[in-house]
Parts: structure tokens; C-alpha cells; sequence
């Protein structure tokens, strides 16, 4: 049933005051218009338009049809037409996730930059380092750490990258630098949570392979920004991903430690967790226009990003 057609047809019937005239608008015999029209009356119950030999004119509900469907025609029309201007400006909300160092130093960069050149996007930038379900909770997208668990998500890495022990010059001049990862046990360490516990398993390669180091937490906190500046103030050794430390190590505010030892991957109840960092979104498929330019962004960003 094409209701929004009959209303195009009724409305240039009643225009053009003949089923003959509006037919040949839109390539339809006199015979087919009559038919479309009959149909129109008999669906709605009544009569919408008085015809004679000479012209057709509407009745008095047929009047109020005509107006209501000019309205509804010009909103379609509107709609259309905003749709096709969308494609050359980018208008609307971009909801993100990221974790909070990571979002801090790179994706809102990102950001400013993207609603620089697309003045009409309203951003939201959702920082937090626990698990978002970005389906449910309506975000666009998520920038995310490591080996991804199946789902029907699209995951698309962005830049690779890995993990690192390190600390403030301050601190290691203080306590000393270990030289192997038992060391660590008697070292103070800054640590992330996972729900309110300490993640205090770090995981090394040594010449026995990779080995558990239970590393005694001093301070701890479920965003990594605060663990970060925890450490610049020289409050002890953290494990990073090294996109989130990389200007640090750069002007030597952080150091790197037991590099030798460290693996391409943290062991995490069996499984391993790459430091890579991804873009995660729910679908390929009717992905508006400025979610598809910003994930373009972020991935020339990182391509043009040294560290």
C-alpha cells in the first residue's frame, strides 16, 4: 500500500483539476488514475472528490485530505532533502567511548580537530576505563585496548601497539631500578582495578618463559590518567600501554624498565591481551555519514602519529 504515492496523485489531481492532466504527469492513463483514486475513497471510507465531464474538484473532507497531504509531502520533501545535503555536510551527535589517558592525549584531539572542519557535530566524549556496552548505552563507537571478545561488534585496529613498565627518574633515584622481575615485589607499584581489586598479576617473559610476578600495589584507581600522574609525581612503577606514555618517555619524564623482559602481549587468566588499539562499532551497514568520517580521522591521525 503506497500512501505517500496516492497522496502525491491526489494532490496533483486536485492541482490540476482532472484525472487526465495528473495522469500525464506521472505517466498514468485516465483509466488507472479513476482506479487509483476509487481505491483512495474506498480505503478511507468517503468521498473525496466530485467529478464531472469538465473538472474534478475536492469535496470538503477531500480539501482537508489535500491539505494534510501537502504537509506531509513537504516534511518527506525536507527530510529528503536534508539527507542529501548530509552527504556533503556532516550534521548531528557523535557519541564516543574511549578510556580516559588514551582519551585524553589522542581522541580528543581527534575530536577538536574533526568539529573544527564539521562545525554542526555535537560531540559527546565519554571517558572511562570499565567495559561500556556501547550498543545499549547508544554510542556511536569505542576506542578500545587489545584482543577483542566475538561479538557481532565491527572491530577495526587503528595502530599497534604495546605495553611497558616504567617510572619517574625521581622515583628510581629514590628506590633504585630493578634489574629482574622479582625485583618488582619489592618495589612500589601503581596499579589499575578491575571492579574495586588491585590487578596486581603482571605478567613477563624471563628465560623460563613467561612467568606471574605479584607486584605489591601502593596506590591504585580504575582511571589510568590518575594512575599515570601518580607516577610522573615519582609514587612508584606502572604498567602502561605505551601510546598513553609515549611524550613522557620522549622528554624523560617516565623511564622504561625490564624492556627486556616485557612480552607483546599481557597473560590475563589464560588469554592474551594485545596493547593494540581499536575502533570498535556496531555496524558496517547504515553507518551515518560523520560516524564513518570520524573513524577516517582517527585512523589518519594514528597513521601520521610517531612514537
Amino acid at each position: 500500500m503506497d500512501k505517500l504515492g496516492d497522496m502525491d496523485l491526489f494532490v496533483r489531481v486536485v492541482k490540476n483539476k482532472g484525472l487526465a492532466i495528473a495522469g500525464r504527469e506521472v505517466g498514468l492513463s485516465p483509466a488507472s488514475m479513476s482506479a487509483r483514486m476509487n481505491a483512495l475513497e474506498a480505503r478511507y471510507g468517503t468521498r473525496l472528490l466530485n467529478r464531472s465531464t469538465r473538472h474534478v474538484s475536492p469535496t470538503e473532507t477531500g480539501l482537508q485530505f489535500y491539505e494534510a497531504s501537502l504537509r506531509i509531502l513537504s516534511d518527506v520533501n525536507e527530510a529528503e532533502s536534508q539527507i542529501t545535503s548530509n552527504q556533503h555536510l556532516l550534521t548531528g551527535s557523535l557519541r564516543i567511548t574511549v578510556s580516559s589517558d588514551i582519551g585524553r592525549q589522542h581522541i580528543a584531539t581527534v575530536l577538536s580537530q574533526f568539529v573544527a572542519k564539521h562545525p554542526n557535530i555535537k560531540p559527546y566524549l565519554h571517558l572511562s576505563d570499565d567495559f561500556v556496552n556501547i550498543t545499549e548505552e547508544g554510542f556511536d563507537c569505542a576506542i578500545r585496548h587489545g584482543n577483542l571478545p566475538a561479538s557481532s561488534l565491527v572491530a577495526r585496529k587503528i595502530v599497534s601497539n604495546h605495553r611497558v613498565l616504567c617510572a619517574s627518574p625521581q622515583y628510581l633515584k629514590k628506590k633504585g631500578t630493578p634489574k629482574t622481575p622479582q625485583e618488582l615485589q619489592n618495589h612500589d607499584c601503581l596499579t589499575m582495578t578491575r571492579g574495586t581489586e588491585p590487578l596486581t598479576n603482571w605478567h613477563l617473559q624471563t628465560p623460563k618463559g613467561l612467568e606471574t610476578v605479584v607486584i605489591k600495589s601502593v596506590r591504585s584507581s580504575n582511571d589510568g590518567a590518575m594512575v599515570r600522574q601518580w607516577a610522573l609525581e615519582g609514587a612508584g612503577i606502572t604498567l602502561k600501554s605505551y601510546l598513553e606514555v609515549a611524550e613522557d618517555i620522549k622528554a624523560k619524564r617516565l623511564v622504561v624498565i625490564l624492556e627486556d623482559y616485557m612480552p607483546n602481549f599481557v597473560k590475563d587468566e589464560g588469554e592474551s591481551n594485545s596493547a593494540d588499539l581499536h575502533i570498535i562499532y556496531p555496524s558496517r551497514q547504515y553507518q551515518p555519514k560523520r560516524v564513518k568520517a570520524f573513524i577516517e580521522a582517527l585512523v589518519n591521525y594514528f597513521e601520521e602519529f610517531h612514537y
